[in-house]
This record gives C-alpha cells, sequence and structure tokens, in this order.
C-alpha cells in the first residue's frame, strides 16, 4: 500500500511516471508554493504529489477520474490547481523561471521584442453547471477556443489567454497587450502575421505600450509549398513545444481559466527541464 513514506522513497530512488518531477526540478519551485493556510486541519497532503498529479493529467490528458490511485484523489489535484490558478501561484512560478531561463540564455530578464500568434482548438464534448462560452472560427472551421500567445525571440512563453474562437486574431491581440500588467516594461518590438495588420490594431498597440512598433511579416504570393519566415517560426515552434502535452491537444476544460492553467504548466514543465538539462 502506498503510505507518505513510501511515496519519499521511491520519489527519492526512481520516478513513478515520466511525467513527475525529478528532484532538481522539484527544488526549483519548491519555495514558490505557498505554505498551508493557517487555521483548520493540518495539511496531510504531500505538495509534490500533488504537483505530480496534475502533471500527469498534462502529459497524458486523461479524465479527471482516471489518476491513478498512488497520487492524490483526483478531488484534491483538481482543486490545488483551481487555488494556485486563481491565487497567483502559477503565474509567479512561471515568471521567476522565464526570468531563470533568460539568464541562462545570457539575455536580460526583460525582453524588448516578442512574437505574438493564436492557435484555434477544437472543443470535446462537455458538460457541467457552468461552462464559458466557445466560439467558430470562420476562417479555419473549427468550433473552439483560441490560445494566444506571446513568446520572446527564444521562444519562451511570456504571457497567454484563452478566449472564444469567433474573436478575431487583431481583437484578441489587443487583450493579450492590455493584460500584460506591466509585466515586461522594455517591449519596443512585435512580429506578428497577416491577421494583425491594419490601423486599428497598431494603434491600440500603442497606446496600451507607448513606443512599441508592430511589424507584419507576410508570407510571399509567389511562394510556394512550405517556407520558413522570419520570427514568426519561433511562436509556431512554441505552440509545437506545448501540443507535446496530450490535455492541449483539444479544449477539454469548461472554464477558459482552468485551460490558461495548463498552457501555463506546459510552459513551466519546459522551462523547468531546460533549467535543469541546458544541454
Amino acid at each position: 500500500m502506498w503510505t507518505t513514506e513510501n511515496r519519499h522513497r521511491y520519489n527519492r530512488d526512481k520516478l513513478r511516471y515520466p511525467s513527475d518531477l525529478t528532484d532538481e526540478e522539484w527544488s526549483q519551485i519548491e519555495d514558490l508554493i505557498p505554505p498551508a493556510r493557517r487555521g483548520g486541519r493540518r495539511r496531510k497532503v504531500v505538495i509534490r504529489d500533488v504537483l505530480d498529479g496534475v502533471m500527469y493529467v498534462l502529459s497524458t490528458g486523461c479524465q479527471w477520474r482516471y489518476i491513478p490511485r498512488d497520487l492524490p484523489p483526483r478531488s484534491t489535484v483538481h482543486g490545488y490547481l483551481e487555488r494556485w490558478e486563481y491565487d497567483g501561484t502559477l503565474a509567479k512560478i512561471h515568471h521567476v523561471l522565464y526570468q531563470k531561463c533568460r539568464e541562462q540564455a545570457d539575455r536580460d530578464p526583460s525582453p524588448t521584442a516578442c512574437v505574438i500568434d493564436s492557435q484555434t482548438v477544437k472543443s470535446a464534448e462537455k458538460g457541467g453547471p457552468c461552462i464559458d462560452p466557445k466560439g467558430y472560427d470562420a476562417g479555419k472551421k473549427i468550433g473552439g477556443k483560441k490560445r494566444h500567445i506571446l513568446v520572446d525571440t527564444e521562444g519562451l512563453l511570456m504571457h497567454a489567454i484563452v478566449h472564444p474562437a469567433n474573436i478575431q486574431d487583431r481583437d484578441g491581440g489587443v487583450l493579450v497587450l492590455a493584460t500584460l500588467f506591466g509585466l515586461y516594461p522594455f517591449l519596443r518590438k512585435i512580429f506578428a502575421d497577416g491577421g494583425y495588420q491594419g490601423r486599428q490594431f497598431r494603434e491600440l498597440s500603442v497606446a496600451l505600450l507607448p513606443g512599441l512598433s508592430v511589424e507584419i511579416i507576410k508570407r510571399s504570393d509567389a511562394a510556394k509549398g512550405f517556407q520558413v519566415l522570419p520570427r514568426r517560426w519561433v511562436v509556431e515552434r512554441t505552440l509545437a513545444w506545448l501540443n507535446r502535452c496530450r490535455r492541449l491537444a483539444k479544449d477539454f476544460e469548461n472554464l477558459s481559466r482552468t485551460a490558461l492553467a495548463f498552457v501555463r504548466l506546459a510552459s513551466i514543465r519546459l522551462m523547468l527541464r531546460k533549467l535543469c538539462n541546458p544541454a
């Protein structure tokens, strides 16, 4: 039978699942997770096991009720995930790891250039008392939601939002910039594709971030087949990195904030592996 002591012993000797955090990865974020609340019953769950459970769902894409029994119960794992997204713990962990990755690459902690793009994801069948609305992307003919991401020139995720798929890229891009809340004060350049062209996006971007210039990178009409476009391939590669997590293959979440939490977790996993396995 799995006890807390057995779990710790097993974690030290060998990972139970490939998605589990190694000791080195856990040491990077252990101090960033808030302690138990004061009052009430004493916390009995092992937080590292909870995080391993979240990473298991992220990597395998399994339903919550199919979490293995040697991990904490699904209600515990799901409850901590929602709490960490709501109180800003995931955003804090992501930002700290992002700065460490920038420093490891001999870059300034705050970037000056970024690339923006979106990904439309088909919604799976879902039900419940509270479901955020989805939309229909007429261009890609997909009903679901959009993940709008902002990455730096290294391909690291800076910021992301999730919204219905019927919102145009230029409108969603404004939402991304409007929700930065001063995280990256030295941004001066943003690269985008043809979906963001137009005076409206340019003017609103400058109004939100004074001094920001927008450069639209278009694909040549004479080009045939696949063509690597400067700067745009960086954000496409990041989307491919995130899609390695099976939970992000479709829009399985009822709430957009939960979908955003999994996007952040996928980026956190990526940065942990970059920091702990630099080669």
